[in-house]
């Protein structure tokens, strides 16, 4: 039980973040007593991923702790000895801002009685209004705050997958969500049901054009669980940090992969799909023969630019744009190259382009044709994996379990343990705590950036292929000099994030104001809310979009532990997720971390090999702790077979 923990360890770690769970995985391999809790119900913090159910609970929450503050600190001030002090670590999670709901999908109105009535008592659900207004005119709708109260957390969990750990979701009333400006905090707004009766079918019988299939809001709720829905959108490079980290530590067991199927761009309003390899750029139809040499070779020269610094020397300090308007690409190549293949911003530097173009290249054919893999089941599962790794070899892991304060000796400076919810004081040598559990105290002189967040639920693919199947990445650029470009995930059923004949679509980009008013451009440019109709029959029909969410995050990435007020030398901090696509910031902040505490020490070896181990006393060599619960990782080439349960490679070198 919680309340009946070891009263010392060698470390304790607070957050399920993906650094904090790479950190508690590298320091119980090291042979390290850890203890891994989180006040959360949930495993991953912000990388977190969510069924449909979840995610509308976790909203919830969202606005539960925007409404509440942090709980009187005198239960424990007794705890505190003479010679101690204590700082108080923060009682709510602050770090999701502005969020807003639209759901596009009508409800289903064949749905028998015991259907629906069923439907509203089920614990997720439901979230949103049934709107059939466009984005730009959802917002006239009369708004009624809510008064409902506080759902229950979870006693248990239950499993999702395979060895995945999910909240289940209490029951709550039905809910229906619309935007409004949230200001500086996390809210959730309810509106009138006053839509409803203007529902109507959607015309699907225009000449020439397929039909489609036709989703319901009550669909999406009923097949909720196959939703896996991340916080963070994130890829993993072939040849990055994380994939080697996983092959190394041999996490990668724990968990099953598949290829990105295609890079997409974005130009004069048209989706294109940019050519990667060799094969696919004298495949191209979209580039003439000339421009087919051209981007050979530059791709060439960008894999060794480095044997030629004449080439650049003279843009070394100038953006990356100006330095391609010198090499005779034309501008459909410059776009390709500067949006979709370094996928950088205008303003990048020469230098960081070639460098960022060249690690793309490097990349790809490591285990398809495009340079990037998405985990199965979400973002979500990478922390998860390292956890699993960290409990084999001994940590200890505690979800609801709140620390309240870390206790400082005056004299050392040396924080020396905790004091947990229930009053129990436990020890450590370190401590390590994600940003977002700090103090306002302690971080009064902290400035953060903002990442804005859209996902959506869409009907059919931003560009059709021959296989519905496709994973995408597409990168909008920016709409005019100073905006930022705009980060396109879109995920298929196969990826295990979402129901049949529907796709999960991410946004992501730095945040200038809030994430809808950020975001909303891009989403009105590619998709149609469901109940519009197209304007013109002539061009082929955008992808509907049935249901929407938008919120800010907190970037801690790019914070210094300088900027931190009072901590103790053996505190550190872990940051939250960042902007970027790929995951090195968070392997390098482990690594880092890890060195300062542990210097010399193997960060993440290789487990030793089950047939290596002796055990005293016992002539038959047991199996290797954790071994009958461990996933096969597999990895699917995109020209192989979509069957999940067929034989995939190992992530290997």
């Amino acid at each position: 039980m919680a309340d009946s923990l070891p009263t010392e360890f060698d470390v304790i770690i607070i957050g399920t973040g993906l650094p904090e769970s790479i950190l508690a995985a590298a320091c119980a391999r090291s042979g390290q007593r850890v203890l891994h809790v989180d006040s959360r119900s949930y495993y991953g913090g912000n990388w977190a991923s969510f069924t449909f159910s979840g995610l509308l609970s976790w909203l919830k929450e969202c606005e539960q702790d925007s409404e509440a503050g942090d709980k009187s600190t005198a239960a424990w001030q007794n705890l505190i000895q003479d010679t101690e002090e204590a700082i108080a670590l923060r009682g709510k999670d602050d770090t999701i801002r502005h969020v807003e709901v639209f759901c596009y999908a009508s409800e289903d109105t064949g749905d028998s009685a015991e259907e629906i009535d069923a439907l509203q008592k089920n614990p997720s659900l439901v979230a949103s209004s049934t709107l059939t207004k466009p984005l730009d005119a959802a917002c006239l709708s009369e708004e009624t705050h809510s008064d409902s109260t506080s759902p229950e957390m979870p006693a248990k969990d239950t499993p999702q997958h395979d060895g995945e750990i999910l909240p289940e979701v209490t029951d709550r009333e039905e809910t229906e969500v619309k935007e409004k400006d949230c200001g500086e905090k996390t809210c959730i707004h309810t509106v009138s049901d006053g839509a409803k009766d203007e529902n109507k079918p959607v015309v699907e019988d225009n000449a020439g054009q397929p039909k489609r299939n036709r989703i319901t809001y009550s669909q999406i709720v009923k097949e909720g669980r196959r939703f896996n829905i991340d916080l963070v959108s994130k890829l993993l490079y072939s040849q990055g940090s994380l994939i080697d980290l996983l092959i190394k530590s041999n996490v990668s067991r724990y968990a099953e992969f598949k290829n990105v199927t295609r890079i997409l761009a974005f130009r004069e309003g048209k989706v294109e799909q940019v050519p990667c390899s060799r094969a696919d750029v004298f495949n191209s139809k979209e580039l003439t023969m000339v421009e087919k040499r051209m981007l050979m070779k530059f791709l060439t020269f960008c894999l060794d630019y480095e044997q030629h610094p004449g080439e650049y020397q003279d843009f070394t300090q100038r953006p990356f744009s100006e330095y391609l308007k010198t090499q005779k690409l034309t501008p459909n190549l410059q776009h390709f190259i500067l949006h979709s293949i370094a996928m950088t911003e205008p303003s990048c530097l020469t230098v960081d382009g070639l460098k960022a173009t060249k690690h793309f290249l490097q990349c790809l054919g490591r285990y398809g044709n495009t340079p990037f893999l998405f985990p199965l089941y979400g973002q979500g599962e990478i922390p998860q994996c390292f956890c699993r790794m960290c409990a084999v070899f001994g940590g200890i892991y505690c979800l609801r379990h709140r620390v309240q304060c870390l206790v400082v000796d005056k004299e050392s400076g040396r924080c020396e343990a905790v004091i947990d919810h229930f009053g129990q004081r436990i020890s450590a040598k370190y401590f390590i705590v994600e940003d977002s559990y700090l103090s306002e105290d302690t971080c009064a002189g902290v400035q953060y950036e903002q990442i804005s967040r859209a996902v959506l639920i869409t009907d059919q693919s931003v560009l059709k292929a021959d296989s519905d199947q496709q994973i995408t990445m597409l990168t909008v650029p920016p709409a005019e000099p100073g905006a930022r470009a705009v980060r396109v995930a879109e995920l298929c059923s196969s990826t295990m994030t979402c129901m049949k004949d529907t796709y999960l679509v991410h946004l992501t980009c730095s945040s200038a104001s809030t994430a809808r008013e950020d975001l909303e451009p891009v989403v009105q440019e590619l998709f149609t809310p469901y109940a519009e109709t197209e304007i013109d029959e002539g061009d082929p029909p955008k992808p509907r979009l049935l249901w929407a969410l938008y919120f800010n995050m907190r970037d801690s990435s790019g914070v210094s532990r300088s900027s931190y007020h009072g901590l103790p030398s053996n505190v550190y901090v872990c940051s939250g997720p960042d902007c970027g696509l790929g995951n090195e910031h968070a392997v390098k902040l482990a690594e880092t971390l890890f060195q300062q505490i542990f210097p010399g020490e193997d960060f993440c070896p290789p487990p030793p090999n089950p047939e290596d181990i002796i055990f005293d006393g016992d002539d038959k060599q047991p199996e290797a702790p954790g071994t009958n619960t461990l996933i096969v990782a597999k990895l699917e080439s995109s020209e192989g077979s979509q069957n999940l349960d067929s034989p995939g490679q190992h992530l290997q070198n």
